[in-house]
C-alpha cells in the first residue's frame, strides 16, 4: 500500500508493472481489495495502481466529499500526480466505471482508454432493478432516511454478515469466490467497522449522489457520446445490481465500443471468474485497444 496527500490522505495498492498507468476504481462500498484476484495478472501489460476513494477502503474523509462528483475530482488529482506526462487506461466496476466516465468525458487529455466492467448507469428502457434492490437504493436517495438505514443494518447484522450480504449480491454463488478473497473482505469490514465511523455516511452519500445522476439519463448518455477513447464493456448477465440490458442498451448506443457479455456471471466479474476476465482485457488490448497502452501507440494511430 502506498498514500498520497491529496488534502488528505489517498491510499492505494500499487501492483507493480512498468510502462503505461492503469487505474483501477472499486464500486460502491469496495475498496482496492475487490482487484485482488487480477491486479498483479494486469501488471504484466502496464504498471497498476488501485486507489480507494474517499470514504471507502483506507481513505478517510477529512473533510473531503464521498459524492461520485467530489471522487472524479478527487480521481483526476490523482491521475495527475501518479501520471503526469502521460494519460491513464481507466479500469472501473459499478459506481467506479460511472466515476470513470465522468473522467474521460470531463478531462479527456488524461485519459487514454476504458474498460468499464458492469459499470453503473441510467436504466434501460425495458428493464428495472429487482425489488429489493431498488427499495435499498430508494431509501439510501432519502435524506435522513438512508443514514437510518444503513445505522439500523449495520448495527444488526455486524461486518460480517454485511460483508457476506454483499458478496452474495455480487454473486449468486459465494463459492465463486476464492476462500482468501472472502476473507480478505470480511477481515477488512472488521477493521472498517472498528477504526472507520465515518464509513456509514459516506457510503450513503455516496449512494445518493451516485442515484441521482444516474436519473438524469440523457446528460449521462450525452457524457458517454462524447467519449473518444478506446473502450471495453463487460457485463454479468446475471448482475442484480447493474441489470445486463442496461449494458446491452450502452453498446448500441456505442456501437464502436467492444462488448462481451458473460453468461451466468454476477456484478463482480473480475473476482468471479478472474482468469476468462485477464483474457478479455488482454485480447482487447492486443486488439481493439491496443491505442490505450501508451504514448507510442497514440503517436502511430496521429500519424
Amino acid at each position: 500500500m502506498r498514500t498520497l496527500d491529496l488534502d488528505g490522505p489517498v491510499h492505494y495498492k500499487d501492483f507493480g508493472g512498468s510502462g503505461p498507468t492503469m487505474v483501477l476504481v472499486h464500486g460502491l462500498g469496495g475498496s482496492h481489495h475487490n482487484w485482488m484476484m487480477v491486479g498483479e495478472k494486469l501488471a504484466r501489460r502496464a504498471r497498476v495502481l488501485a486507489l480507494d476513494l474517499v470514504g471507502f477502503g483506507l481513505t478517510p474523509p477529512e473533510g473531503r466529499s464521498a459524492s461520485i462528483h467530489a471522487n472524479q475530482a478527487l480521481l483526476d488529482r490523482f491521475i495527475q500526480a501518479v501520471s503526469p506526462h502521460e494519460p491513464v487506461l481507466l479500469m472501473g466496476n459499478s459506481m467506479g466505471g460511472a466515476i470513470s466516465v465522468l473522467q474521460a468525458a470531463r478531462q479527456p487529455q488524461r485519459v487514454s482508454g476504458l474498460v468499464l466492467v458492469n459499470p453503473a448507469q441510467p436504466r434501460a428502457d425495458d428493464t428495472g432493478m429487482e425489488a429489493g434492490v431498488f427499495l435499498q437504493f430508494a431509501a439510501y436517495s432519502i435524506p435522513g432516511l438512508g443514514e437510518f438505514f444503513v445505522k439500523r443494518r449495520a448495527a444488526r447484522f455486524g461486518p460480517e454478515k454485511l460483508t457476506l450480504g454483499m458478496l452474495k449480491l455480487c454473486c449468486r454463488d459465494l463459492s465463486r469466490f476464492p476462500e482468501g478473497v472472502v476473507q480478505a473482505h470480511v477481515d477488512f469490514a472488521r477493521e472498517r467497522h472498528e477504526r472507520m465511523p465515518w464509513s456509514n455516511e459516506t457510503f450513503v452519500e455516496a449512494a445518493r449522489s451516485l442515484v441521482m445522476q444516474l436519473l438524469r439519463k440523457k446528460q449521462f448518455r450525452e457524457m458517454e457520446k462524447r467519449i473518444r477513447v478506446p473502450t471495453l464493456l463487460v457485463q454479468g448477465s446475471e448482475d442484480r445490481l447493474v441489470p445486463v440490458a442496461n449494458s446491452r442498451e450502452l453498446a448500441r448506443v456505442r456501437p464502436d465500443w467492444t462488448y462481451v457479455e458473460y453468461p451466468g456471471v454476477g456484478h463482480t466479474p473480475m473476482m468471479e471468474i478472474p482468469e476468462e476476465f485477464i483474457s478479455t482485457v488482454e485480447t482487447w488490448l492486443d486488439g481493439p485497444g491496443r491505442a490505450a497502452l501508451g504514448a507510442e501507440e497514440r503517436v502511430a494511430r496521429a500519424s
